[in-house]
């Protein structure tokens, strides 16, 4: 009995190719719609759907393969007798090859102001259901997804007339990972559509392979990056490289954290510097070079070896300025041709380029975090005050302070908790973060920075649970504070203010960050 191959495909990329060959091997070939069309086209002999199934398409083409004469053909087991004998009662004939990619529902989900109804119809169902029946069945029946695949499958006929059992189960592995892919971006196109809970009671999410990388966070760590479906505009996951190596993985991490606190700034030119995935450097001004030079001088140290994201088009001054330092990634909207040949002769340094770098993140999107044995998930930070601060000192602060303690309380937004930012003019000048002690975080900012702290404000990311840390950023000079509230001595803290003629003002939300 002549072998069968069932193909039925949406990209056609090589298909026509792939069936002369299957047909010079003498295999029978049976097709569907417009893969049926090109086939026959090309001159191969091929044999329409309805004639092993004896039934017409209908429901404008919605079914066609669901069929017993079909499915019947792909999942009988063949060493079954039983199985065979059936097969030969009902006239069914096994189909030894299924080929088939489905419907672009993604595609077709990613154009600009498609509708609902379009975004259905591209939900395929036969063919996730033949892909399925033959995988299962991988035994007894090669299935082929990926077009990437057809030459090795005709090279393995081609020298052994069979597939051997090992390239059928990583074909049919590779089936499974992509419907579930397929139905997993299905659902949460719906999920979006309808704006329903994100927290379903069993949570299924995929992702897309961008790159193997060469390591983790460590040499000894294997890791990958993939990417989001939806929503990537303005993420590190729409960056072209222009320059440089590959990036790493904690290069990726990094740039990540870059650029959500870049977007917290939109009005003014804005340079953030970012060292193992904490801030170490941000600063705003009438330009690039004047916000990037703040940024440099809060922590020229830390910035050694660091990633740093823009939120203008980068001019030949500024990017003079970044090579006299030694910086892993430079990423930003937009080059001048002499800034980028500038950076450029840093042979190591990687240049990436991200248009919508200042693109606002989108609404319900979602933040999750792996601990061992389960998934941690959360709507994204991206709120920062809600409402007006409330002044609880006797001194309230000016209109100077005021913009002043809203741009540290966008950095510290983003730094490590326990987390404290020290700002003036603009411009960061000590960072504490990721310390176990508010205090400590409070010492360590006013520690570390490279100017006096003398009539520079102070941003928390949490309610100080003492007065202590109001004593420190008093005696070194700062005047104002920016800070949740909520502890149970908030009166206490308000009193040390008070004591000190500090301003304070509380946001009545906090910004955590682990």
């Amino acid at each position: 009995m002549k072998r069968k191959a069932l193909l039925s495909v949406s990209d056609k990329t090589g298909i026509v190719e792939f069936a002369r060959e299957l047909q010079a091997l003498d295999i029978e070939l049976i097709s569907t719609g417009g893969t049926e069309q090109a086939i026959r086209n090309a001159g191969i002999p091929v044999k329409n759907i309805s004639e092993i199934t004896q039934f017409p398409e209908c429901l404008d083409g919605r079914v066609k393969t669901l069929h017993p004469a079909v499915h019947g053909g792909i999942l009988a087991v063949r060493d079954n007798k039983g199985h065979m004998r059936q097969l030969e009662e009902l006239n069914i004939e096994t189909i030894d090859f299924v080929v088939i990619n489905l419907y672009p529902f993604k595609e077709t989900v990613l154009k600009p102001g498609v509708s609902f109804e379009e975004a259905i119809e591209n939900i395929d169902i036969g063919g996730p259901t033949m892909l399925r029946s033959a995988a299962k069945n991988h035994r007894d029946v090669t299935v082929v997804i990926d077009p990437d695949d057809y030459s090795k499958v005709i090279e393995a006929l081609k020298k052994e007339n069979t597939v051997s059992y090992e390239m059928k189960y990583d074909l049919a592995l590779k089936v499974f990972q992509h419907t579930a892919h397929y139905d997993a971006m299905i659902a949460e196109y719906l999920v979006n559509h309808a704006h329903k809970s994100p927290y379903p009671q069993t949570l299924t999410v995929t992702y897309e392979k961008v790159q193997d990388l060469r390591y983790g966070e460590n040499p000894h760590q294997s890791a990958a990056f993939y990417k989001e479906v939806f929503n990537t505009s303005g993420t590190l996951a729409e960056a072209v490289k222009l320059h440089g190596k590959e990036l790493s993985y904690n290069n990726i991490n990094d740039v990540g954290g870059a650029i959500a606190l870049l977007k917290e700034y939109k009005e003014k030119a804005a340079a953030v510097a970012v060292k193992h995935a904490s801030p170490c450097g941000v600063g705003v001004g009438f330009d690039l070079h004047h916000a990037y030079t703040k940024a440099y001088d809060c922590d020229p140290v830390s910035i050694y070896g660091g990633i740093v994201a823009v939120n203008r088009k980068i001019d030949l001054i500024t990017a003079e300025k970044m090579n006299e330092t030694f910086l892993e990634i430079v990423i930003a909207p937009d080059f001048d041709d002499d800034a980028l040949d500038c950076l450029k002769k840093k042979k190591n340094l990687r240049i990436l380029k991200l248009p919508s770098i200042s693109e606002a993140v989108k609404s319900g999107q979602m933040d999750m975090k792996k601990t061992l044995g389960g998934l941690l998930i959360q709507e994204i930070d991206t709120v920062l005050v809600e409402g007006e601060p409330k002044s609880v000192t006797e001194r309230i602060p000016t209109k100077k302070e005021m913009d002043e303690l809203l741009f540290a309380w966008k950095v510290v937004k983003h730094a490590k908790s326990n987390g404290i930012v020290i700002s003036r003019d603009g411009q960061t000048l000590g960072i504490g973060q990721g310390q176990v002690s508010r205090v400590w975080a409070t010492e360590n900012a006013i520690r570390q920075s490279n100017f006096p702290v003398k009539g520079a404000v102070l941003a928390s990311d949490a309610f100080f649970p003492f007065a202590d840390a109001i004593k420190a950023a008093a005696e070194a000079g700062i005047t104002a504070i920016i800070q949740p509230g909520g502890s149970v001595r908030d009166q206490e803290v308000i009193d040390e203010a008070n004591k000190y003629g500090m301003a304070m003002v509380f946001t009545g939300m906090r910004h955590f960050k682990h």
